[in-house]
């Protein structure tokens, strides 16, 4: 068993100040595969403290010399991708092909577009030319609190992390508990890589620990959380005493509209989507909204789809699916699929219990249930496993009203060949991401939610603006 009972604070590796353990578990094999400390309110103050002290400097430094770190820190990443890669498959349960191919690359890929994005980025800007003497300056807003998920732990801690280095701010990161492993690599990664000792700090604690210590902290400016909405109030309340600025990407439930002249693979590109990473996506298009004329044909598709989906270890290579994270997230998800049957969905494809010949692991068996209506249980609350629920409408009115139907907004899904009812669509929909026809969003677009699925935009020029202030300057002589 792995031990990492050390935290990362001021450019060294450090005991926490009180000794408790916590077990980082493979949901594989429900086995103990880490020990990891959970830090106290001492640990905390102490990682503040270091990124306190190195705010100034740091913000100071030239953008030349920034931008220099994060390239290092990207050669090291690559370097280390297969280390990373194990390390996600063991703590998350991401089968170890995909771990490589998405989870880390997906790293890999926001630091190098937040470097192309910052060598352009301009700190100092012309209000306009009806005002010569006005300069609009953006500042790092500070020491920066980061609380990380464990379902894509790269993903996160890159949109966060890069961001936050290349303006000039100084931060804790929170990684998740249950899967530490990963960001207590990375810290490894930015300790290789150079950066001044104090600019990034880890600290390992759960949410009602180190979580609220972070968020209520006064020596911490800013609060950048991806977690669940209900983490994400109590993370507002606690940061209303300190008035710190809070930035949340939290829980979706993602309407995929199919009509009936979408092409031929829509249905089986929205299960495949639905389920990839064993359905642990905040952006997961769990509701498939199909057009009446197609609607059983869409079932039949569907149900296909996810019987052909092979489930397996993490640690064995090929196409399958992993465990979900744990027994909790299992348990939950067991529970939800029983209230589906109860409440009169029709089971089309998996259901209960592990996959067959499966008795050890958080297993689930991918699950797609028909005849669903937008008030059952299983459309409206995020269920956070490869689990679809489908949902038939009958004209372009109902889909747009059944999509926005729900108290998340993050990103809906539109499958139709006809371009002007795709654009018209996409403008009524009430969420911050809109992807259609099986066309991924490019690099540097804004990730982020309305309503209950959160108020910040991470990725690209906006992900770089988050973590500023903006200073208004008049009688601007310098130049």
């Amino acid at each position: 068993m792995l031990d990492k009972r050390k935290f990362y604070i001021n450019g060294q590796w450090v005991a926490p100040e009180t000794a408790h353990d916590h077990e980082v578990i493979n949901p594989s094999t429900e086995e103990s595969c880490a020990v990891i400390s959970l830090g106290s309110a001492a640990d905390t103050d102490k990682a503040a403290a270091a990124a306190r002290a190195a705010f100034e400097p740091w913000m100071n430094t030239p953008k030349a010399e920034r931008l220099a770190l994060l390239e290092k820190l990207l050669e090291v990443y690559n370097r280390r991708a297969d280390d990373m890669a194990e390390a996600i498959s063991l703590e998350m349960g991401a089968p170890i092909d995909m771990s490589k191919q998405q989870q880390v690359t997906t790293g890999a890929f926001h630091i190098k577009t937040f470097i192309e994005t910052f060598k352009d980025f301009q700190f100092d800007r012309m209000l306009g030319d009806h005002a010569p003497l006005d300069r609009i300056l953006m500042e790092p807003i500070g020491v920066v609190g980061m609380i990380t998920p464990w379902n894509w732990p790269m993903n996160q801690i890159a949109l966060k992390v890069i961001p936050a280095m290349a303006t000039g701010c100084t931060m804790i990161l929170k990684p998740s508990e249950i899967a530490p492993l990963s960001g207590l690599l990375f810290a490894e990664i930015v300790d290789e890589a150079g950066f001044p000792a104090g600019v990034f700090n880890l600290i390992n604690g759960d949410g009602p620990g180190v979580g609220t210590q972070l968020s209520g902290h006064a020596e911490v400016d800013m609060i950048s959380f991806t977690g669940s909405t209900r983490a994400g109030i109590a993370i507002q309340k606690n940061a209303a005493d300190t008035n710190k600025r809070v930035s949340l990407e939290l829980g979706g439930k993602g309407a995929n509209l199919v009509f009936a002249d979408a092409d031929e693979k829509a249905v089986k590109r929205g299960v495949l989507r639905c389920m990839n990473n064993t359905g642990q996506s905040c952006n997961a298009p769990t509701r498939m909204l199909v057009e009446a004329s197609i609607y059983d044909q869409a079932v039949e598709i569907a149900a296909e789809a996810a019987n052909k989906i092979t489930v397996g270890p993490a640690s064995e290579q090929g196409r399958h699916i992993g465990p979900v994270v744990s027994e909790a997230q299992y348990n939950k998800i067991q529970g939800l699929i029983e209230k589906g049957i109860d409440e009169g969905a029709r089971l089309v494809a998996g259901g209960l219990g592990r996959p067959e010949g499966v008795n050890r692991g958080y297993f689930v068996r991918p699950t797609v249930f028909a005849d669903v209506n937008n008030q059952m249980t299983i459309a409206r609350e995020e269920i956070f496993g490869p689990v679809l629920s489908i949902i038939t409408f009958g004209s372009e009115e109902e889909a747009i009203e059944i999509a926005n139907d729900t108290p998340y907004g993050l990103t809906d899904y539109v499958q139709t060949q006809d371009a002007e009812k795709a654009s018209r669509v996409a403008r009524r929909l009430r969420a911050g991401m809109v992807e259609m026809n099986g066309y991924s969003r490019s690099a540097g677009a804004p990730f982020g939610g309305y309503k209950q699925s959160g108020n910040g935009r991470e990725g690209g020029i906006w992900g770089l603006e988050d973590f500023l202030e903006v200073k208004s300057v008049s009688g601007w002589a310098a130049e």
